[in-house]
Order: structure tokens, then C-alpha cells, then sequence
């Protein structure tokens, strides 16, 4: 088990590298921040499309920030010619490459045989005050007015039922997708948390802060047996599965912002059977707020 001091060098480490990146800070954009799905609603007023495995970013016309505001960094031939008008999106690198996307855009110099694997997938236009069904057509032509084979429109569609919805969610995961969003047709632009856009997946997820390494025993004794993450309530939860034998040596640091999966919640409103899932890799690590 690495030392605390240890820990706190990768930590300063990793955080001096992002920070090579992401080069400044400016106010977080407005992004519309996903519910989760419940059986019940008129799926006709919804439009339907690809849960993207990949780092959300907003460009603002000349840059991308992300979600908590920070300048990103991407080669200057990436967005050569883009629109000058916001896109929400997603930076991807395909299915079942999240790990790759993240190490890509984490570089303190961009591989350009990294980058040009990866797309800007837009999903949404947020400076517009269409209705969404609305905003579709002027998303696809905003991006098939450029040339850049970097920027791609997110396929939307419809479906008529909950059945042919899970049919479809069951396809995208067999070909190693993450899930579906739902969009409701008639809505705006709202940033915050918001109904009218769903997240369709089979698991439940959320994010927390590492907090604490705690050993393992066993045959991960002097590595890590699990991470002690806090809440957004200020609860703390262990997370000791889901994590692979390299990052047990080589554990997220103390301050990392990790996604963790679970099935719903307890009586007591924590997360049912919590597993890690990645650590998330659209912001620098937090400030720790406790120790190892």
C-alpha cells in the first residue's frame, strides 16, 4: 500500500498535468444535466438517441470548457472551421474506449494520431430557443455546413413503446454501448437538471470524491482493498468492486471525482450495491477533503 506521502505526489503530479491542459477557467456553461428514465412517460414525445461513452464538452463558438468551466485544450486543426455558435456534445473515441479517450485528452501534448480518432458528437444546440424537434434539422445543418470530419450530429429517432425502447437498449449494449438519452421533443434549452432529458441505461449511476485508500487483505494485501468516496450529501460509501488489479496498485488518487454504478438505493437512501466504474475525466481532481 502506497504511503500517504506517495499518494500526494501522484496526486500533485496528475493534477499539474491537467492543469498543462485544461489552461484556464472561465464560467461553467449552462448544460442540461440528465434524470433517469421511469416507465410511464409518452415515449412518443421523445426523441431517442446513443448514450455516448466519451468526455461531455460544450464549444463556444472559438473553444470548449467543460462541465465545471475549464478551458479545454485540443489541436487547433481539430475545430478548424467549426460553427462560431455553442454546441453541446460529447467527445468520442467509439465504443468501448473510454479508457483511451481519457488518457488522449489528458496529454500535456495532444497525440495527433489520438486525436484523429476522436469526433464531437452534438447533441444539442444550447444558445437556440427552439423546441428541440426543432433544434434536430439546424443541428445537422450547422454541421454539414462545415467540412471538418471531426464534427458529427448525433442521431436522433423515435420508438413507440417502454418494449421497443428496452429492445433497442439491449441492442446498443450488446455492441458495447453505454445506454440511450431521451429528449423531450417540445422542450427547450434548460440548463440544470431536467426532465426533459433521460438517461436509459440498465444500471444506476453517480459520482463522488476519494476521500480514503483502504487496505486490502489477502491476495490484494499491500494494494488497495477499497475507496472511501464521499457524497454529495457528505455520506461516505466504500467502493471495493469494480476495480481491476492495475488500479489497486495504482489506486485514483485522494481528490479524484470517480463514477461508481449501482441498483437503486437503500431504505436509508444510500446506493444499493456500488461498484467503481472509471474515474471521470471532463475535470481536475478535487480538493481532498479527508485523508488516507
Amino acid at each position: 500500500m502506497m504511503s500517504s506521502c506517495q499518494n500526494r505526489v501522484r496526486w500533485l503530479l496528475m493534477l499539474g498535468s491537467l492543469l498543462l491542459t485544461v489552461v484556464s477557467h472561465a464560467t461553467p456553461p449552462g448544460l442540461t444535466l440528465a434524470e433517469v428514465y421511469e416507465p410511464g412517460i409518452a415515449l412518443e414525445e421523445y426523441w431517442v438517441s446513443e448514450k455516448y461513452d466519451g468526455v461531455r464538452a460544450y464549444w463556444d463558438g472559438s473553444r470548449f470548457l467543460l462541465r465545471q468551466g475549464n478551458v479545454f485544450r485540443a489541436p487547433a486543426w481539430f475545430t478548424r472551421g467549426w460553427p462560431a455558435v455553442p454546441l453541446d456534445g460529447e467527445l468520442w473515441m467509439g465504443r468501448e474506449r473510454f479508457d483511451e479517450l481519457s488518457g488522449a485528452v489528458r496529454r500535456h501534448q495532444p497525440s495527433a494520431a489520438q486525436w484523429r480518432q476522436i469526433r464531437f458528437m452534438v447533441f444539442d444546440l444550447p444558445g437556440s430557443s427552439r423546441p428541440f424537434s426543432e433544434r434536430i434539422p439546424a443541428i445537422d445543418e450547422r454541421v454539414g455546413a462545415t467540412a471538418s470530419p471531426y464534427l458529427k450530429a448525433v442521431p436522433q429517432w423515435r420508438v413507440s413503446s417502454h418494449a421497443e425502447l428496452m429492445v433497442t437498449l439491449d441492442r446498443v449494449i450488446a455492441a458495447g454501448g453505454e445506454g440511450l438519452m431521451l429528449r423531450h421533443g417540445p422542450s427547450r434549452h434548460q440548463p440544470g437538471r431536467s426532465e426533459s432529458l433521460l438517461k436509459v441505461k440498465r444500471h444506476n449511476d453517480g459520482e463522488a470524491v476519494v476521500v480514503g485508500h483502504l487496505p486490502g487483505s489477502g491476495k490484494y494485501r499491500g494494494a488497495l482493498g477499497a475507496l472511501l468516496v464521499e457524497l454529495e450529501d457528505g455520506r461516505r460509501l466504500r467502493l471495493g468492486s469494480g476495480l481491476s488489479d492495475a488500479e489497486r496498485f495504482d489506486p485514483p488518487p485522494i481528490g479524484a471525482v470517480v463514477t461508481y454504478k449501482h441498483f437503486g438505493y437503500t431504505s436509508t437512501g444510500l446506493p444499493r450495491f456500488a461498484s467503481f466504474l472509471r474515474i471521470r475525466a471532463d475535470e481536475p481532481p478535487a480538493a481532498a477533503t479527508g485523508s488516507d
